[in-house]
């Protein structure tokens, strides 16, 4: 599975920005899709799952009630809607997938995780 994430950019604090993951590859409904991040000089962070049939997600409470995931399964994609933005959202996010065993599946441990995209810049200006 390869995923190709995109939709980063600049944006002032309190707008919105949509970010979006690409898969390729077979049993795209067999993955969870996660949302992480991470800051420079911090560790990566989890932010969001959608389990495989899309019945299923999680977040993180740094992001709870400002960012909204949400997956295509006819389309191979994941997205992640993002509103409210702060300054201290600023960071290169990645999408990634997690084989389950099930479509119900999820998880939020970044170690479950099996492919990884090469991430995109988000830059929240005060």
């Amino acid at each position: 599975v390869q995923l190709q994430a995109s939709g980063g950019g600049v944006v002032q604090a309190g707008g919105s920005l949509r970010l979006s993951c690409a898969a390729s590859g077979r049993d795209f409904r067999i993955y969870a899709m996660g949302w992480f991040r991470q800051a420079l000089g911090k560790e990566r962070e989890f932010l969001s799952v959608i389990s495989g049939s899309g019945t299923s997600t999680y977040y993180a409470g740094s992001v709870k009630g400002r960012f909204t995931i949400s997956r295509d399964n006819a389309k191979n994609t994941v997205d992640l809607q993002m509103n409210s933005l702060k300054p201290e959202d600023t960071a290169v996010y990645y999408c990634a997938a997690a084989e389950g065993s099930h479509t119900n599946f999820y998880t939020s441990a970044a170690n479950e995780y099996d492919y990884w995209g090469q991430g995109t810049q988000v830059t929240v200006s005060s």
